[in-house]
């Protein structure tokens, strides 16, 4: 898929009118209504939100939490677990509840449901990502509603997204998603907490260059509740940085979900970057994970970023940490700030022989030259903080 330059709306019913593909996020602290157990009455609700959008011609991919909820109602547990095994423990309780009680609510609006269950590793290793990328492409051409969520029951510390906030925001970027809605049960991102100062404003719209700064606390402070205000901020910017519109707002109020989609100001819209990545380039930025890195001088830095160049052995100064040919590297300026990241050609040993070296000595140096760059540009992308 070829990057798509995007325009300049005046207003957000403007950026929203021509959504074809949506990701919906919703938490548990909007699933429990704030208290223990799924409310069925969201559910419901939801579905035909969801449903009417169906209908519309709007496809529509689910990333809801609620696992854990589901198997805390069921064990009759008044806290969320706090230690591992007991979580996963609730997680393949609760799936199945949870799983069961969306396939009620959709049904009766001829809908049917697929659960699609995910850790990191499964977006960090770039087949498993495209398996993931072709099987829910398949089932919303089937008509299907997927339902994604952390698969808890196997997720330890090293693997998992650890909320599902940042979880939407690789599946946004999986599908190619126009927009994605975070609801959850703060009306959007405020000046401050709003339980705790009556006088904080909501921000209704962050644009790409703006610095803001949220209370970073639980949501409810119930046992519901996962992620703070700061995740969901995280998860826009990710999502923003590769082209994808992002509405944080309240899902508790029936009717939220169809408000926002017609441009009604409800909570904060983050504006998206002026261009959407390509497919390869928003998986080398947001869901791979790097197993090295080279080192670059300033004059390959500028290349790099502002020329649109490969990375050539002219321009390298050292590598950091074993990596292979085909592995991904991140790339670090004489400053030691990683700005970059990409596919390397070469492994670290090799990388280590032909730094500093002009592309027609590399035969020389390794007794073979299958690349001229280290790093191809269509295989590196540029990150946000660079």
């Amino acid at each position: 898929m070829s990057a798509k330059k995007a325009s300049s709306p005046a207003s957000r019913h403007e950026w929203l009118r021509a959504i074809k593909r949506l990701v919906v996020k919703v938490g548990s602290g909007v699933l429990s209504q704030g208290g223990i157990g799924l409310h069925r009455p969201t559910l419901r609700e939801l579905a035909q939100a969801l449903g009417g959008l169906r209908t519309r011609g709007v496809e529509v991919i689910l990333v809801s939490s609620g696992a854990i909820l589901a198997g805390m109602e069921a064990l009759e547990l008044t806290e969320r677990p706090k230690d591992l095994p007991l979580k996963q423990a609730a997680a393949a309780v609760g799936q199945s509840h949870l799983m069961r009680a969306y396939e009620e609510a959709f049904q009766p609006r001829g809908l049917r449901v697929a659960q699609i269950l995910l850790t990191r590793e499964d977006l960090r290793h770039r087949g498993r990502y495209l398996n993931a990328r072709n099987t829910l492409f398949t089932l919303l051409g089937l008509g299907v509603v997927p339902i994604v969520n952390e698969n808890d029951t196997v997720a330890v510390q090293e693997i998992q997204f650890g909320d599902n906030d940042t979880l939407s925001a690789l599946v946004a970027n999986l599908v190619d998603a126009d927009l994605l809605v975070i609801l959850t049960d703060i009306e959007g991102l405020y000046t401050a907490d709003p339980h705790r100062h009556p006088d904080a404003r909501l921000i209704p719209l962050v644009r790409p260059q703006d610095a803001v700064d949220a209370f970073c606390e639980e949501e409810t402070g119930s046992a519901a509740s996962v992620g703070g205000m700061s995740t969901k901020i995280s998860a826009a910017r990710r999502a923003t940085a590769a082209g994808i519109a992002t509405v944080v707002a309240g899902g508790r109020q029936p009717g939220s979900l169809e408000r926002i989609l017609a441009g009604e100001e409800v909570g904060t819209f983050f504006i998206p970057s002026g261009s959407r990545m390509r497919s390869r380039k928003r998986w080398l930025a947001f869901a791979s994970v790097p197993r090295g890195e080279i080192m670059v001088d300033a004059g390959a830095r500028q290349a790099l970023v502002t020329g649109g160049k490969s990375l050539l052995p002219s321009g390298v100064c050292g590598t950091r940490r074993p990596f292979r040919a085909g592995d991904v590297v991140s790339l670090v300026d004489p400053e030691g700030r990683v700005f970059a990241r990409g596919l390397t050609n070469y492994g670290c040993e090799e990388v280590e022989r032909i730094q500093g070296l002009r592309s027609d000595e590399i035969t020389a140096a390794l007794g073979q030259k299958p690349y001229d760059e280290v790093i191809h540009r269509d295989n590196l992308v540029i990150l946000a903080t660079a």
